[in-house]
């Protein structure tokens, strides 16, 4: 503050003392001055822990200013602080005040306390008109006090719902008056101010479970407002009676229903502090432990009454409830519908049975809507209204199908008319009427007409009756007569039993011994259908597959193909026999099996023995005209009894212009006999006369020449030695070493050869057999000329 001085020296201090008690002296009591009036008390309010500022009125500055407290209920003014203007005095017992300073002649009080609370005097001295004047001013200070934070408690912290409960919000101090206000937040939802409450007590009776949450209050007065800490009432109650919720796709009478493999979640709840503690029962029977039952994948077994337990432990109470859920199951498969013909209209079922419950079904035509009934539902609908390809639809639900599932029957009538035929049983014992006439829907009603009786019952697309073979049935008519409820009129159809009848390709027939032919017949008529047969010339059947014989069937024919006819056994009659229920016919076939002319005689013109005996060559000549294919030469062993032995074939494939043949797989001391055929296809002519081989003449000849060559070959190989010895030793051969100079070079020349190699070759002359006829072997020798090769090889 400028112009302010603070003395700190001591001997002033009694000048302000005296001074301060002559102004209280003037003043005549410590207390209001009479002379001032009430009304001029000044009210200020501070806040404990604030600064408040006293005035000490107003005008020039004072010479001394002297301030002085008066507590309440104390007539005691307690001196403050004093100041000249110069020095400044503050009491130190002015500390409880808080802290005292002067700010020129006002009173300043920082870190208010409640001590302060009471009257302040201040006394000023001023001079005017050379006259010292005294002033009073009287400050009444009022300090507040702050309200401290609240406290909520509750006379039971855990009530059971029903009991009483005080909640009591507390304060510490505050200058009052102190107004309260409650407020009340339940779990999972916000909080409520209780506005009908103002008081520290809140009274709950009857507690309930509504009253369960935090309670917070909050305490103001003219200084402040704080609230307290949330405190929760945990009330106590339940288990209520159980609530089950089914996730399923309905509803029935008696509880829930859940399709077949569905998952199903049943869940449990029941209001209860602390939670329940649930458990499952099915049919009396534990089955799950907790507030949520699921099962994965639902099935007929477990259909039954399903009971949630709930208990309270903390006050173990218990409660129940108990719900029947139902397991719904379709029908297997698909609904299955069809059209029955009947007499000018349609019968349409429908049945899907199984199922639960089971499946509503409807029929839907092409004039609208038809019946509906559970598992099994019957239209009849008069054929008159209806038309080549109407459409009726049956159509089955099922809660448990989210989809419907369709049945149609589209009705058709059948394409052309029907067809006839017969057939014969049990080797023609009995005749089968057969008739059919496939397509429609519903099928055609056939039925066989004798006349205009009826024969046996109807049946659906086909008809059939048996009738026993007889005599009297040739000739007869038989109608089948076929009915649909889309076609008007009623077409039919007609046969005739008749017996066979046949035909033969060729009454005779020839063939060339040896050849091929076919014997033809066909079936011309004949109702029913006859059986061909061939039978033999000894009036046996030709089965399939007996030698020589072939049957091929073909449509109305069959054909007998006979192979490598054979005089003996093709040679005759055949007869092409049809059978059938009401008759029979034969036709004959004669065949006859020709023989190939002769062929002309042979006769074998020579017949010698080759080297070592193991081969013959063999020469023939032919007698006469005729034709012929090939010969056949046969032997045998003339010894020890020419007629014993049997022929056996030396040669067969020899072809017809062929005059000679050389045989071998000879034994050399076996003695043979031959002879020669000529052939004509299967015809063989005459045997030749039987020869036995002879000797081929001897030779010498070739002998010669062979040992001549030995010893020419020997000759020429010494004669080249001694001449190569000649020339390298001139002095033992004087005269024949001057013959051989010229070849000295030469023969020195051989020196640098290593080694000289000669090389003979001897070839044989081998012996083979030809197909073709050859030189005469009386003139081939045995020995083949020797030749002789020398090759000199040369090594540089």
């Amino acid at each position: 503050m400028l112009g302010q001085r603070t003395w700190h020296r001591s001997s002033s201090l009694p000048w302000l003392v005296h001074l301060c008690l002559l102004l209280l002296g003037a003043s005549g009591h410590p207390g209001l001055s009479p002379r001032t009036p009430a009304e001029e008390v000044t009210s200020i309010q501070g806040v404990r822990g604030g600064s408040v500022e006293l005035a000490c009125g107003s005008g020039p500055a004072p010479l001394m200013v002297l301030w002085s407290f008066i507590p309440l209920g104390s007539p005691v003014p307690q001196p403050v602080a004093v100041t000249d203007g110069v020095v400044t005095k503050v009491e130190a017992t002015a500390s409880a005040l808080g802290s005292v300073s002067l700010r020129n002649s006002s009173l300043v009080l920082e870190e208010l306390r409640e001590g302060a609370h009471g009257h302040f005097l201040c006394q000023t001295l001023h001079s005017a008109d050379s006259q010292l004047r005294a002033t009073y001013s009287y400050l009444s200070l009022a300090v507040l006090v702050p309200v401290s934070k609240p406290r909520v408690q509750f006379s039971d912290p855990s009530p059971v719902e029903g009991s009483s409960v005080v909640a009591t919000c507390t304060v510490r101090e505050g200058t009052l008056p102190v107004i309260f206000a409650w407020q009340h937040q339940a779990p999972q939802s916000p909080g409520k101010a209780l506005v009908e409450v103002t008081e520290p007590l809140l009274w709950l009776d009857p507690v309930n479970r509504t009253h369960l949450g935090w309670y917070m209050c909050s305490a103001h007065n003219t200084v402040n407002r704080l609230s307290s800490t949330s405190a929760f009432l945990d009330v106590i109650y339940g288990p209520d009676k159980p609530v089950i919720t089914v996730e399923t796709l309905g509803l029935t009478d008696e509880g829930f229903w859940a399709s077949e493999r569905e998952e199903v979640i049943l869940s449990c709840l029941a209001a209860s502090n602390p939670p329940s503690h649930y458990v499952w029962l099915r049919e009396d029977t534990q089955v799950h432990s907790g507030p949520t039952y699921i099962i994965a994948s639902a099935s007929r077994s477990h259909t039954g009454l399903y009971t949630c337990l709930a208990h309270n432990r903390h006050l173990d109470i218990r409660t129940q409830t108990t719900i029947q859920l139902t397991v719904y199951y379709p029908p297997e498969g698909q609904p299955s519908c069809a059209v029955l013909p009947s007499l000018r209209a349609v019968t349409l079922p429908c049945t899907w049975p199984g199922g639960f419950p089971p499946a509503q079904l409807q029929w839907e035509g092409p004039q609208g809507s038809g019946p509906a009934a559970p598992s099994h539902v019957t239209w009849s609908h008069t054929a008159t209204q209806l038309s080549n390809g109407s459409v009726f639809t049956c159509t089955g639900q099922h809660p448990a199908l989210a989809l419907p599932t369709l049945c149609r029957i589209t009705l058709w009538e059948p394409f052309w008319n029907p067809t006839c035929w017969t057939t014969a049983l049990l080797e023609d014992q009995f005749i089968m009427l057969s008739c059919k006439w496939p397509g429609g829907e519903p099928p055609a009603m056939l039925g066989w007409l004798d006349g205009e009786q009826p024969l046996g019952s109807n049946g659906s697309s086909l008809a059939i009756h048996l009738l026993q073979a007889q005599d009297d049935l040739a000739g007869r008519e038989f109608t089948c007569r076929g009915t649909h409820p889309l076609r008007s009129p009623d077409p039919q159809c007609q046969l005739q039993l008749e017996a066979p009848q046949l035909a033969v390709a060729e009454s005779r027939v020839s063939v060339l011994e040896g050849g091929e032919v076919i014997l033809e017949c066909v079936l011309q008529r004949g109702i029913p259908p006859a059986q061909l047969l061939w039978l033999g010339p000894q009036k046996q059947q030709v089965e399939q597959g007996t030698s020589g014989f072939a049957l091929h069937p073909e449509g109305a024919w069959l054909r007998l193909h006979i192979q490598h006819a054979d005089p003996a056994r093709h040679k005759g009659t055949y007869q092409c026999v049809a059978r059938n229920a009401v008759g029979s016919q034969r036709e004959n076939v004669q065949l006859e099996v020709l023989r190939y002319p002769a062929p002309p005689n042979v006769t074998i013109s020579r017949l010698t023995y080759a080297r070592h005996r193991r081969e013959v060559q063999l020469q023939w000549a032919v007698e006469g005209s005729g034709n012929l294919t090939g010969f056949l030469v046969q032997r045998r062993a003339s010894v020890p009894d020419p007629e014993a032995a049997s022929w056996e074939t030396a040669a067969s494939d020899i072809e017809p212009q062929s005059r000679g043949r050389r045989l071998g797989g000879l034994d050399p001391g076996v003695l043979y006999a031959f002879r020669i055929l000529a052939l004509n296809h299967h015809t063989a002519g005459l045997p030749s006369a039987v020869k036995t081989p002879a000797d081929p003449p001897f030779n010498a000849y070739p002998a010669v020449l062979a040992a001549a060559g030995t010893g020419i070959v020997a000759a020429t190989v010494a004669s080249l030695l001694l001449f190569q010895y000649a020339a390298r030793h001139p002095e033992t051969f004087p005269r024949l070493g001057q013959w051989l100079v010229p070849t000295a070079q030469f023969l020195s020349s051989l020196e640098n050869i290593p080694m000289a190699s000669l090389s003979l070759a001897h070839t044989a002359g081998t012996e083979t057999a030809v197909a073709t006829p050859g030189p005469d072997p009386a003139q081939e020798s045995s020995d083949a000329p020797i030749n002789v090769t020398i090759t000199v090889t040369a090594t540089p």
